[in-house]
């Protein structure tokens, strides 16, 4: 495999203290065995993998899911957990210069529908996944934030057809929560929810409608003769179509199209033991909104039905034990910043996955160009609970070769191009890091 992280951010260290693995025992799958044939593989067990194997198997496609480790190993079980608007990093500016005004209105109108399809998803599959949250809410960190908020509610209201709620600065204590913003704006759209029980559900789901799900099956080789030829160490699958569905743990030669048409980078979570009533009150935090802020180094973070807090923190350019840790202080430091009441409490948990960006900073579902029958999915950018669980429906329709049930709009069409410098990709990081280090952004 040809992948640009340290071996490191592969690995479990990352991993070892998620939360999120100690609250659901999932199901042991077998891993890829001897001669195997089916209509269509998919590689990656996260949100779009899974929810594009449900769909074509719920349509009596046979279909083989290989997973390099278990799935929701990867990102889909180590996010935040926030199922809302979102998938790409791109302004409403740079939208409409790359691809025009009808087209951003368009993506505008996918988001909101990709947030139905998960929740649709968690309904008609009765997926325990303890949700909360009445939509999200962006909360300002500083008076300038604050200052552009009713702009960005007739927009919101504009763009998805909601009324979003704007509480002022003076008004967050009451609603529970106090802290260091000055305004808060509320859009009723998604809800907060335990990523790895939705992930074991989907997969729960997909086994329901007949599709079989293979972990410890890493794909070492893909090779096309007519059919796809998959190898893995215990297995050789052959297939009708393939749908490669590792995002930001993708390899650059699987297939060769992926090389330097993504690129990860890392997000980190601390999550805290169980608050006390008492401890919530004293910081007077008491939403359980799911709750981020627009820095450049993004925060988000929510108060789980458990009462504990999680918190996350984009960032993060190196990967090692070492890192880690140092990388664990600086998440500490800004959690204690934000609620100063909770410097005692402990964060038993805490743990860092990778995300993808592409470079026009949206994602892309749809084939692989120099594979007939190949599909992918990949960079939602951090918002990967609802468009990768979209993503996955569009990517069956298309293997099964009918139009799409859902809207597929021109800019989630676009492939991505390739970045700049190849496998030394992640310095194209450095200086805005550097920069917004600096800032104190």
């Amino acid at each position: 495999m040809r992948r640009i992280f340290p071996a490191h951010a592969y690995g479990e260290g990352p991993r070892a203290r998620c939360f999120w693995p100690t609250t659901t025992a999932p199901p042991d799958y077998p891993n890829a065995e001897g001669r195997i044939a089916c209509d269509v593989a998919v590689i990656g067990a996260g949100f779009t993998g899974l929810s594009a194997a449900l769909h074509l198997a719920e349509a009596g496609q046979d279909v083989r899911v290989l997973e390099a480790e278990t799935p929701g190993w990867g990102a889909s079980g180590r996010n935040g957990g926030f199922c809302c608007l979102g998938g790409s990093a791109a302004s409403d500016a740079m939208l409409r210069h790359l691809h025009g005004e009808e087209a951003r209105r368009a993506w505008r109108r996918t988001e909101i529908e990709a947030v139905r399809v998960a929740q649709d998803l968690i309904a008609r599959h009765d997926i325990a996944a303890d949700t909360h949250s009445e939509g999200e809410t962006l909360l300002a960190h500083t008076p300038q934030a604050a200052a552009s908020f009713p702009e960005r509610a007739a927009r919101i209201a504009e763009d998805y057809g909601v009324t979003p709620t704007l509480i002022p600065g003076e008004a967050l204590a009451q609603a529970g929560m106090r802290g260091p913003f000055h305004a808060a704006l509320t859009t009723p759209v998604g809800l907060a929810l335990n990523p790895m029980k939705y992930t074991a559900g989907l997969a729960r789901a997909a086994t329901r409608a007949g599709a079989r799900i293979h972990a410890q099956s890493p794909v070492t080789a893909i090779r096309q003769d007519g059919a796809f030829r998959l190898t893995t160490p215990e297995a050789q699958i052959t297939a009708r179509r393939l749908i490669v569905a590792t995002n930001g743990y993708s390899s650059d030669d699987l297939p060769g199209w992926m090389r330097a048409r993504y690129l990860p980078t890392q997000s980190n979570v601390i999550v805290t033991r169980p608050l006390t009533e008492a401890e919530l009150a004293a910081q007077g935090w008491t939403t359980r909104q799911m709750c981020y802020d627009d820095r450049f180094f993004l925060h988000y973070f929510r108060l789980m039905p458990d009462n504990r807090m999680l918190f996350g923190m984009r960032g993060g350019l190196f990967s090692s034990a070492r890192f880690d840790t140092r990388m664990h202080r600086t998440i500490r430091r800004h959690f204690e910043a934000m609620f100063p009441e909770w410097r005692h409490v402990e964060t038993p948990y805490s743990w860092n996955g990778l995300l993808s960006l592409a470079p026009d900073l949206t994602p892309y579902a749809g084939p692989i160009p120099d594979m007939p029958g190949a599909f992918t999915g990949l960079s939602y950018h951090g918002n990967g609970v609802s468009m990768a669980s979209y993503a996955g429906v569009i990517l069956a329709d298309l293997a099964m070769g009918q139009p799409p049930r859902h809207r597929y709009p021109e800019i989630l069409r676009k492939p991505p191009r390739r970045w700049p410098l190849g496998r030394f990709r992640r310095v194209m990081m450095w200086p805005p890091y550097a920069l917004a280090v600096m800032r104190g952004d």
